[in-house]
């Protein structure tokens, strides 16, 4: 399932602005957008807002591996809060969290014909934890990008 995307085509920019739209929403300082490849179990950060470098765009994690990597394998959502004090694991195995400084992130996972293949996440690189609201926003994003992801591709 190659998600052949570039935020330059004109096919991808409903995927950026989806991400922009979700930042402007929520009450969080990232949102990034994370697809699993087609060929073999690697998973990339393909959009984000609110980002304040280009590290995203060269972090690729291993299916189980990462926030992107373990949302995808179990298909649910994670919550991370007072990074990196309350995890499991080292640091180093959430490389969003440092390239973007996040404290707290919610991710959710985005299906492509039923089988999780992607990542929403929205993080805050303040110690304010995203709330049940804006967690349940996330969750209705993401859904709307399912929707535009099975009809795109």
């Amino acid at each position: 399932m190659e998600f052949n995307l570039d935020s330059k085509s004109k096919e991808d920019q409903p995927f950026k602005k989806a991400c922009e739209h979700v930042l402007e929403e929520m009450n969080g300082d990232f949102v990034g957008l994370a697809l699993q490849n087609r060929e073999g179990p690697d998973i990339c950060w393909h959009y984000a807002a609110g980002n304040r470098n280009d590290k995203y765009k060269r972090i690729t994690v291993r299916y189980g591996k990462g926030i992107a990597g373990r949302v995808i394998s179990t298909g649910a959502p994670m919550k991370i809060e007072g990074f990196p004090n309350n995890i499991h694991g080292k640091a180093l195995d959430y490389p969003i969290m440092l390239a973007e400084n996040l404290s707290c992130a919610f991710a959710v996972p985005i299906q492509f014909k039923g089988v999780p293949k992607g990542v929403l996440l929205v993080g805050k690189r303040t110690a304010q934890p995203i709330s049940e609201s804006d967690q349940h926003k996330i969750l209705d994003a993401a859904k709307k990008l399912e929707k535009e992801l099975n009809s795109s591709i």
